[in-house]
Order: C-alpha cells, then structure tokens, then sequence
C-alpha cells in the first residue's frame, strides 16, 4: 500500500471537497475497491473524513479540518516550473510529479484562492506542437533532464545538417529550451557553447564526469542571442520577385515573416493590374525556389538568373509530367502570366 497515494487521496479531498469513490479511484488509477480501502486507512488513521449517502454523495473531510503534509518532493519541485505544461513536463518525464505538485499546490491554497485557480485551469490550455506535423520523438529528453540537473556530461551521437553528418561529442549540457514544439539542448562542447536538436540525437549515455554551469550563464540571454544569430546566418542572399495582389495576400501563409517584411518595405508597383516588385531575403537557390513555388502563378522571379532558372526548370518538369510543355517557353523562363 502506498503512503504516497494516502496522501494523494487526503489532498484531493482536501482540494477538491465531495468526491466519489469512482471519482478518487479515476484520479488515482486504481480499481474503486482500493478506493474504499484507502478511505477506510485514512478513517482509521484519525483522519475524519466522512461519507455523504444518497445521489450526489461522496466522501468529504470535516470541514476546517485542513493537513499541512504539502511538503513538496525534489521531483515536485523540479516539475513545479511546468505546472502550466503538462505536455512539455510528460516530454521530460515529469508528468506524474506536475500532477502530485499540482495538487499539493491547490490543497495548500485558501479556498478562495483555490476556486480562482481552478478556474484560470479551465480555461487557459498549451498545446506546443505546430500544426500539419507529428510531435517529434525524444527518448533521449528524460536523460538530458538528468544531465542538466545533476551537471553531469552526456557523451552523443549526433546527426547534423552538415557533412560529416554524424559525429560524436562529449556535451556539458546547460539547459533545455521548447521552440514551437521542438526540443534543443543548449550545451558546451569542446570549445563552444552550441544548440542541438533533441531529436537529432541518435545515442546518449551518461558520462561519470561532473562539471560546474558557469554561474553567469543566461539560458534565456543565451537563447534570444541564438535566434538573432540564426537570422543573420539564415539568409545568404536577396532576390528580385513580383507579385500579383492574390500572391501578395497570401505571401503571409507561405513565407517567413522576415520575407513578408520585406516586401512590405522594398514593394513598387509596376504595371496597371496591382502587381508589385519587392526584394526580399534568401537562404539558397534550392530553399527559395522551394517556397516561392507555393505561390503558383502569382509570383514571378525577376533576379538573380540562377534562381529564376530554378522555378523555370522546376515548372518545365511539373509541365511535363502533366503533359503540358507547350506552357514553358523554349528557353526556360518565366513569365507573370504562366499558367
């Protein structure tokens, strides 16, 4: 028999008022027996707790009989900051502890505070992950949970964009951070501090090496400079595009909100139908085409060459497997009015 769910069991009533036997034993996921008994222990323990007959009874304590046994374990405390978060804190493995926090929380509240809380509860929910994808798989989060805790080094190996695209690193891992329902562990290498993406992590263990987190280090500081830098490196080049009114109504579904910036910084009109001509930033020929290909008829590359290019031969093979090459042009280029 656990203590544990003893208490569980004094909290809920203490937090919650009247609860059924159906109701403790869904809460605590156990049979509606067990239920009973537990009720039974805490009764015979001096706890008065006791039974309302009838339809919409339950058991209940005496009323201002109030425990103070709220004291928080180091797991609770931990799961504490994700009391908001219950699908970032099961990602940690903390589920269990965001719950047993939760509700030693409540229990310790007056009554009015706790009704407050059990409305703002209600009515604000988290859901992290994007739409149009799955939730990424991280098995390896729990342990890098353990890492940051308990400063402990992971060795890892590690998939990357870039050739070699797996390498091996003994990482000294400082904090986690959850970006648009995407996992990245911020950790100091072998001479730098760098980002990785919990799910490109194809093995971790934990090393028998301890180390100190610099004192001064700023998760959030490190992370807002990480972004910035991201930016900087993110776009390599610039290009030339026109777009019809339709394009330019759509351009925010479909681009970056830098590349919508820019074109509401750079657009001129040119011709007499609303089409205008922007120049807005660029990651690579491949990555542009990409996404300006979304677009369909309602954008037209201007510059540079090799970019243009790419949407011309990109179009030319989708003509041809549709059987209408006849829509491109012999030389390959573009046109604002493609079909």
């Amino acid at each position: 028999m656990s203590a544990g769910r003893l208490l569980s069991v004094l909290l809920l009533l203490q937090s919650r008022g009247r609860m059924s036997a159906r109701g403790l034993a869904d809460e605590l996921g156990v049979s509606v027996r067990t239920a009973y008994r537990d009720v039974a222990r805490l009764q015979a323990a001096g706890v008065p707790v006791y039974a309302e007959p009838g339809r919409g009874g339950g058991y209940q304590l005496v009323d201002g009989y109030r425990t103070r046994l709220t004291g928080m374990s180091e797991g609770e405390a931990r799961a504490l900051f994700f009391a908001g978060l219950p699908g970032p804190a099961a990602d940690l493995g903390l589920a269990a502890e965001v719950t047993a926090a939760r509700l030693k929380l409540l229990a310790a509240l007056p009554t009015g505070l706790r009704e407050e809380a059990a409305r703002t509860a209600a009515v604000f929910h988290l859901d992290a992950p994007g739409w149009y994808r799955e939730p990424e798989q991280t098995p390896y989060l729990p342990l890098f949970v353990d890492a940051v805790l308990t400063q402990r080094a992971v060795d890892v190996r590690y998939r990357r964009w870039r050739a070699p695209q797996e390498v091996r690193r003994r990482l000294r891992p400082y904090g986690l951070v959850l970006k648009s329902g995407v996992w990245y562990l911020v950790a100091a290498g072998k001479d730098r501090i760098a980002t990785y993406r919990v799910t490109q992590v194809l093995d971790a263990v934990l090393s028998d090496e301890r180390f100190d987190r610099p004192q001064d280090f700023d998760l959030g500081a490190y992370w807002t400079s990480y972004l910035d830098d991201f930016q900087t490196r993110r776009y390599t080049g610039t290009a030339t595009v026109r777009l019809s009114p339709e394009g330019r109504r759509r351009l925010p579904d479909n681009v970056p909100p830098e590349v919508v910036r820019a074109v509401d910084s750079t657009a001129t009109a040119v011709g007499d139908e609303g089409w205008v001509e922007a120049v807005i930033p660029t990651e690579s020929t491949e990555h542009a085409c990409g996404e300006l290909l979304r677009l369909g008829i309602h954008v037209e590359v201007v510059a540079p060459t090799e970019l243009r290019q790419a949407m011309a031969d990109t179009v030319g093979v989708l003509a041809r497997a549709y059987g209408t090459a006849d829509v491109v042009q012999a030389t390959g280029s573009l046109t604002s009015n493609l079909e």
